[in-house]
């Protein structure tokens, strides 16, 4: 007796998933609750472990989009020499039917009976034909004048048919080659990315999106860094980075200007008291943004060990959809890419995104002086439905401070 396996419901508003990956073969043996696929939807990857010991047999294709609540495979009662015999089995009968294709075909090759008087047998036309010589030119010794192989392997032209035959020009004979490989790959888009696709479509269409820029002078926060970053890790465990400023900066200046920190819903614009950080990740299957929850609340620390975890569930595909959703406001940081200047699109229902950049040394004036130090730009994004020129300036300009004289973040000032 078979089990139906059907596609477990993973979210309130997944409707279905796509089959990422099986992880066990059509006709393996698996154990109860042994991983056997990866289920893709358009939030997460979700693992589908097996109802029960037994064959495992594909109902769905790598690649197939089904609904919640479809069968996606089912396993039959057996053991594992039961499975290895069953598989056995085909192979061998497989290969006696070969055997028995390859016979014919061979004794068909010389066969008298198989080709008409006068002509050459296939083995022999092959020949005639790697020689260029016509079976009209050949006497065969065959029965009724046929020609046979041995009399097309002693056949030649005669001499004053081997000369060079005249060849076509080149230009007409084969195509103009170029130099490299033209080769072309067609992949299914993913549920992923088929999401973030439509999503970033529907940003652009429905929202007044505008960007602000600024530069920021990170030699403070380098000097510090440096100077306690070793101390800091070895008393907290974990690394001190730019992440844990720039967060910490950002819930400071959201604070005095709500209106960044607010969505639209409907007719009303929401205020929210409190600052869930969605941090922009590159996962191995497209872009991610978990959550930190109530970053204001945090310490440097606190904020550090929240990215390295979200971090590294993101680049395992081990990230849960409750940790996706919602975010009050979004950082990105295309610098680790080596961006130096970018426009970052809001992530939606939100309405303003903060995009980092590369830091590169540069030349500014400071005091009247010209200087080598090390400069960020950054950008803000937001929507101008519910956030003005002046908001969205001043919080700009804000962040900028705080991240310039790092002290303001300790003493909130």
């Amino acid at each position: 007796m078979s089990l139906e396996m059907k596609v477990p419901t993973v979210g309130e508003s997944i409707t279905e998933v796509t089959v990422a990956q099986w992880l066990k073969n059509d006709g393996d043996y698996v154990e109860m609750d042994e991983i056997v696929a990866e289920l893709e939807s358009d939030k997460a990857t979700f693992e589908l472990p097996a109802e029960k010991a037994g064959i495992l047999r594909h109902v769905a294709a790598e690649g197939d989009t089904i609904e919640i609540g479809s069968v996606i495979c089912t396993i039959e009662e057996g053991g594992k020499a039961e499975g290895a015999s069953a598989d056995a089995k085909p192979a061998a009968a497989d290969k006696k039917e070969e055997a028995r294709a390859e016979a014919p075909a061979a004794a068909e090759d010389e066969a008298p009976e198989s080709y008409a008087a006068g002509t050459a047998s296939p083995a022999a036309a092959k020949i005639l034909k790697e020689k260029g010589i016509d079976s009209s030119q050949v006497a065969g010794t065959g029965k009724d004048g046929r020609i046979t192989k041995e009399d097309a392997l002693k056949a030649s032209l005669p001499a004053r048919e081997e000369k060079p035959k005249e060849e076509k020009p080149a230009a007409t004979s084969t195509p103009v080659q170029t130099g490299g490989i033209r080769d072309e790959k067609r992949e299914k888009m993913s549920s992923l990315r088929k999401t973030i696709a439509k999503r970033l479509v529907t940003v652009k269409n429905e929202t007044a999106m505008l960007t602000t820029f600024n530069e920021v002078d990170m030699k403070p926060i380098m000097d510090l860094r440096s100077k306690y970053k070793d101390k800091f890790k070895e008393k907290h465990g974990i690394g001190l980075g730019f992440m844990s400023f720039f967060t910490k900066a950002v819930c400071m200046a959201l604070q005095e200007w709500p209106s960044v920190n607010a969505r639209i819903e409907e007719n009303e614009i929401v205020y929210s008291n409190f600052v869930d950080v969605s941090i922009a990740v590159s996962a191995p299957k497209g872009l991610v943004v978990p959550v930190i929850r109530n970053a204001e609340s945090l310490s440097l620390q606190g904020i550090e060990r929240a990215v390295a975890e979200l971090a590294g569930k993101a680049k395992n595909n081990k990230l849960t959809i409750e940790e996706m959703t919602g975010g009050t406001f979004t950082i990105t940081n295309g610098g680790v890419f080596g961006s130096m200047m970018s426009t970052p699109i809001i992530n939606a229902p939100q309405s303003a995104i903060l995009g980092m950049h590369n830091i590169i040394q540069r030349p500014v004036a400071i005091n009247g002086e010209v200087v080598i130090r090390p400069m960020m730009y950054i950008a803000l994004s937001y929507d101008h439905r519910i956030i003005d020129g002046r908001e969205s300036v001043s919080f700009l300009v804000r962040v900028k401070e705080l991240l310039e004289d790092p002290t303001r973040l300790l003493l909130d000032v």
